[in-house]
């Protein structure tokens, strides 16, 4: 494997599992009454080096693998089999009855703080990430909490706020940055092709003023992201 044979890069396993300490105990709703936006920038910030790269790919993993697992346990509850590859059909079928996954602490870490800072950072430093990490399975991650989000707006009633939206942008962003980077990218999920066939706008709201203050369109930005 070719990324393999690149990594010449000393880590240090200790300190990675103090920033991933420091990582959940400091940052979050809890942790702080700052808010989320500038916690995931404090988040990126401290994982950037080459042991952050690893910790930032882990926290995505983690948050990936524990936001299936409850998405499992619903479709178990509901009679419904869980398709990890794509969640939309899945949100689709079970209407209503089917909750986000994203906000029962999946792994320990906030969407919009601990994911929010790992995925700007991979992005930053997507020519070291491929380099540091095997780049696959990450960006996989990277597009199933995107399929996720996106499908909880539509289907879990899922408030689309600022910093949902500002998560949603760099999932988009931070795919196509590693995928830029990559020697042999692997191909656009079919979730995201299916959302880049789609032209629909969804309202931002700011909660903090109570106020629509815009629209985005994600099908859009995922063509002129992606295809570009």
């Amino acid at each position: 494997m070719r990324w393999f044979r690149k990594r010449r890069i000393q880590h240090d396993p200790a300190r990675q599992q103090v920033m991933l300490r420091d990582v959940r105990e400091r940052y979050g709703p809890k942790a702080s009454g700052r808010p989320l936006a500038e916690q995931a920038n404090d988040v990126a910030h401290m994982l950037n080096d080459p042991d952050g790269i690893v910790v930032a790919a882990f926290v995505l993993r983690e948050f990936a693998d524990a936001a299936y697992h409850d998405v499992a346990g619903q479709c178990r509850e509901l009679g419904l089999t869980p398709d990890r590859r794509a969640y939309r059909p899945l949100w689709e079928q079970a209407g209503k009855r089917m909750r986000s996954p994203l906000f029962a602490s999946p792994g320990g870490f906030h969407p919009y703080v601990h994911v929010a800072g790992a995925v700007t950072l991979l992005g930053i430093q997507s020519q070291q990430t491929v380099r540091v990490i095997n780049p696959l399975p990450m960006v996989g991650h990277l597009f199933e909490i995107l399929d996720l989000t996106l499908a909880g707006w539509e289907f879990g009633r899922v408030l689309v706020d600022v910093d949902g939206a500002t998560l949603a942008t760099q999932l988009i962003t931070t795919a196509t940055e590693v995928r830029g980077a990559m020697t042999d990218p692997p191909p656009i999920p079919p979730p995201a092709r299916a959302q880049m066939r789609r032209n629909n706008s969804v309202d931002v709201l700011d909660p903090a003023i109570s106020r629509i203050v815009g629209k985005w369109n994600p099908g859009q930005q995922m063509r002129e992201s992606l295809l570009a």
